[in-house]
């Protein structure tokens, strides 16, 4: 038996693979360790099928030599990036809400979502999952509390993933988190049953406004005094530095008293930030 070895077209070369995981570190703050590297390569095939170049070491000489990069980068990070996400992911967070901060601030003094809107904002909103189970969640205190009003934001990466949350199409078994009484109220079927896909309710697809941010950008162009930051997930693929730097421009937008979310595997424990825990993985802004 003969056994051939892999095309050029097959791997990166380690010194390509180095250059394309410090790009999109420094680009996005994303890390691509050595052991990504069959992923990476399994990924971008994609891309030099798409644009019709022979091998994956010449997509890296488009990129670097050829001059292809600023016309390829969002195509190349959408490719890179992983959109895994769930709906009510983490759901000690929605029931802290429900249960505990919206009727606190709701009957307070301030009467946060009468006088105005309630703000949020889900900062790495993936393919939508995140912001639409706070939707559902606001709608419903919503809908027991007349006149409740909110405002929520999801911003991602990824182009491909705003997309797919803009749609709000998902497979049925995606949605097996959410209540069964939720299922019905905020999804509808697709009129062919083998499709097998649901897809959210218009009035929870209008309560949502997405776009692009890339959370390593110098200043977000996002406004001031947001009630609700969500930023959970996506803090673990960053550098500690890059993780403190990208805190403190999300304390910069939340008001005082507000709350940041982040998941139970992250922390902000020495970093310095006008951070006080007031749950696990949740902290408002002194």
């Amino acid at each position: 038996m003969i056994v051939t070895a892999p095309a050029a077209s097959d791997t990166l070369s380690s010194g390509d693979f180095r250059r394309l995981a410090d790009f999109i570190q420094g680009y996005s703050g994303i890390r691509m360790p050595p052991v990504k590297k069959t992923m990476v390569e399994g990924r971008l095939r994609r891309r030099v099928r798409a644009l019709g170049l022979p091998s994956l070491d010449d997509y890296c000489r488009h990129l670097f030599e050829g001059g292809g990069l600023d016309k390829e980068l969002v195509d190349l990070i959408n490719v890179v990036t992983t959109n895994k996400t769930d709906f009510f992911r983490e759901p000690q967070h929605f029931s802290l809400l429900a249960g505990g901060v919206l009727p606190d601030w709701a009957g307070g003094s301030s009467r946060l979502g009468f006088d105005r809107p309630l703000k949020v904002w889900s900062a790495a909103s993936s393919i939508g999952a995140e912001p639409y189970t706070l939707a559902m969640v606001l709608d419903d205190f919503a809908h027991r509390h007349h006149g409740f009003r909110f405002d929520i934001l999801g911003t991602d990466i990824s182009t491909d993933a705003l997309e797919k949350a803009r749609l709000a199409i998902y497979q049925r078994d995606m949605i097996d988190p959410v209540p069964r009484d939720w299922q019905r109220r905020y999804f509808m079927r697709a009129r062919d049953p083998l499709q097998g896909t649901v897809r959210l309710v218009p009035r929870i697809r209008q309560a949502v406004h997405f776009g692009r941010l890339n959370l390593m950008d110098e200043a977000y162009p996002v406004e001031d005094g947001l009630d609700i930051i969500f930023c959970r997930n996506i803090l673990i693929y960053f550098e500690k530095s890059v993780q403190r730097a990208v805190l403190g421009r999300l304390c910069d937008h939340l008001r005082p008293g507000g709350l940041l979310f982040v998941s139970h595997t992250e922390t902000v424990n020495g970093m310095n930030l006008p951070l006080r825990q007031v749950a696990v993985s949740v902290f408002a802004k002194e």
